[in-house]
């Protein structure tokens, strides 16, 4: 495994250390689902990377990769100015699967026709084999697979023939065997497809002839080589908030660069309550890692009074942390690199990606930015170091776990770096944070004492900025209504709303009403990701 850097000229293009080290490329047509197959791929321990689809073939060459796959995405290929990859990519000589709309543009750029289809496809549908052998290898005929198009192949390319169908879709698996061409119009990368890890593993294993090397012993040792290599003797500062990324990068630096790491604590007054003083009795006193604390709370609070949008709330945030840190770090001594705990779904969501140069047309949105990458300023007078900018979530709490972090950390729910901040909807007080602080307490510590913490991806509070009418004591109140938001998730790209039980509804809802002054209702947001997000804003 290595970890990956961006040229200046090509962006979208990571350049390997080691260009001999085996990896798969994700080519992003815009598909909800991009990520997602990068996950799936890293599953099987082979490293894969998502680059734009106007990577073009000579950049491929220089990567080397030992095959590509081609996501699904909104447009139909026929459409005027609909996004197509480098033609030459075909001729690589390297194995290539196309998933939906990477299908079809396979099919369409070789020759094969592609229409409309009578009757589009969406949801579960059983996939009927007619070659079980290579891609489908022990993936069962009648299988369930999900669906989600509204065109279809009607013409193979020469070459290619059939591997699976389904009743809609004669065309459902097509392979071009001397090539190695594959196209599926399917997503085996979603959990609603029994059959598709099986197809994933015959892809990336027999296909590509890829060896399971993406583990998370070869990350750390590269990891620190690479810190130490890129480091030197300088001094590095780190953005510590006490979350399973920065506390694992901070245990990953002290393993690499021991005093030459300081951690910095800046209390923006977003935080959860008693979590500053818990976290800095945590590191100074057990783990021994020496941490600076900064009160920072009026100073935090004053930029954004007033501020209603979330994107300005995450911009000003973002800007305010740089400074205080570049002041901070003046006092201290020089610093000439940042540390941040930065990863992949932060540069995914944040990212202007895939915008067609000629048109300008947006084929993959910024989806919200993340402080610390979006709303760095353009100033910044520190170099980065960001080892954990390629993983998953999942992936960092493997990597927190090889190093010894503590399963209380390892395994804490995410935290946004903006904090409270952004799960008050509207302005921001004193007052509003002081409630919220507490609805979110009781969330916290009622899942705790019901053995249900671990049960959840995250389980939080929102403040909403309306009031409503209640009764309590007889007497009419106008207060505020608590929103709770516990979801499941493996990755926090997608995410379902908990079914949880409603004893635990009942007594999380009377404990709010009663313990917290200024709330008088609450309510359960059941909407899963997509098409809302894990966090209110």
């Amino acid at each position: 495994m290595t970890l990956q850097t961006e040229t200046p000229s090509t962006p979208d293009v990571p350049v390997l250390t080691d260009v001999n080290r085996q990896m798969l490329i994700i080519l992003d047509f815009g598909s909800q689902y991009s990520e997602l197959i990068a996950r799936r791929i890293r599953e099987t321990e082979v490293y894969s990377e998502v680059l734009s689809y106007r990577t073009t073939a000579e950049q491929l060459k220089q990567l080397n990769p030992r095959g590509l796959i081609l996501s699904g995405g909104p447009n139909s290929v026929y459409d005027p100015g609909a996004p197509h990859c480098d033609p030459a990519i075909w001729d690589l000589g390297i194995p290539v699967l196309g998933v939906c709309y990477g299908m079809q543009l396979m099919v369409e750029q070789l020759g094969g026709g592609v229409e409309r289809a009578q009757r589009g496809e969406y949801g579960k549908a059983s996939l009927f084999i007619d070659d079980p052998t290579d891609l489908l290898t022990n993936v069962e005929d009648g299988t369930t697979m999900w669906m989600s198009h509204g065109d279809s192949v009607t013409r193979l390319p020469a070459g290619f023939e059939g591997l699976a169908h389904t009743d809609n879709t004669p065309c459902a698996a097509v392979a071009d065997h001397e090539r190695k061409l594959y196209g599926v119009q399917f997503h085996p990368e979603v959990v609603h497809s029994q059959g598709g890890i099986a197809l994933i593993r015959n892809f990336v294993y027999h296909i590509c002839n890829c060896q399971p090397t993406w583990t998370t012993e070869a990350f750390v040792e590269e990891a620190i080589r690479e810190v130490r290599a890129k480091v030197s003797d300088k001094r590095v500062l780190l953005a510590l908030s006490g979350g399973v990324d920065s506390s694992t990068l901070a245990f990953l630096l002290h393993q690499a660069i021991g005093d030459q790491l300081t951690c910095m604590f800046i209390d923006q007054g977003f935080m959860r309550k008693e979590e500053p003083e818990r976290l800095i009795k945590l590191f100074r006193e057990r783990f021994h890692i020496p941490v600076h604390y900064v009160n920072a709370r009026d100073r935090f609070l004053a930029r954004v009074v007033g501020v209603t949008d979330p994107e300005e709330k995450r911009r000003r945030i973002g800007h305010e942390f740089i400074r205080v840190f570049e002041e901070e770090s003046k006092r201290l001594g020089p610093f000439d690199y940042l540390a941040q705990g930065t990863l992949y779904p932060d540069v995914i969501e944040s990212a202007d990606t895939n915008v067609d140069p000629k048109t300008g047309e947006r084929v993959a949105v910024k989806i919200k930015s993340h402080h610390n990458v979006g709303g760095l300023p353009k100033d910044l007078q520190f170099k980065l170091v960001e080892p954990l900018r390629k993983l998953f979530k999942d992936e960092v709490r493997k990597v927190g776990r090889s190093i010894g972090l503590p399963e209380e950390i390892v395994r804490r729910h995410p935290f946004p770096g903006p904090g409270l901040a952004i799960r008050i909807i509207g302005e921001i007080t004193e007052e509003r944070l002081e409630i919220l602080r507490d609805a979110d307490f009781i969330v916290r510590d009622e899942i705790h004492k019901q053995g249900l913490y671990h049960d959840f991806w995250q389980a939080f509070a929102v403040l909403l900025p309306i009031r409503s009418v209640g009764v309590m004591g007889d007497q009419r109140t106008y207060a505020h209504p608590i929103v709770l938001r516990l979801i499941s998730s493996e990755d926090g790209m997608t995410a379902d709303w908990s079914r949880v039980p409603y004893d635990l509804l009942e007594t999380l809802s009377n404990r709010i009403v009663n313990e917290v002054p200024g709330v008088n209702r609450v309510v359960y947001d059941i909407t899963s990701k997509p098409p809302g997000t894990i966090e209110w804003e």
